[in-house]
């Protein structure tokens, strides 16, 4: 399976990062990190392993941290569109291609 990030995937990232770098120090923000690419790795062996939401989007929620990350599955590619908080409009990210 390949992967293939949208490339607005790292700003989302990164705004986390320096959130929980502010509030909890760098220790917080590598936890946040870590968790986030276990759950790519989950999603990259068992892509249907997370629910489906709105058409074709899928939902992987962190366990930790109240994010997740929706992607969508095109043949051998896994391809992530958008990382948000729980709380942000459902709606943002969801025309990113």
């Amino acid at each position: 399976m390949n992967l293939i990030y949208h490339r607005s995937v790292q700003s989302d990232v990164s705004a986390v990062l320096d959130y929980y770098d502010e509030i909890g120090g760098p220790g917080l923000g590598d936890a946040f990190f870590d968790e986030f690419m276990a759950h790519v790795a989950l999603a990259l062996e068992n892509p249907t392993r997370f629910h489906p939401v709105e058409g074709d989007f899928r939902r992987a929620n962190l366990d930790r941290f109240p994010y997740h990350f929706l992607y969508r599955i095109h043949g051998e590619t896994l391809r992530i569109l958008v990382v948000r908080h729980h709380h942000r409009d459902p709606s943002y990210g969801l025309k990113r291609r």
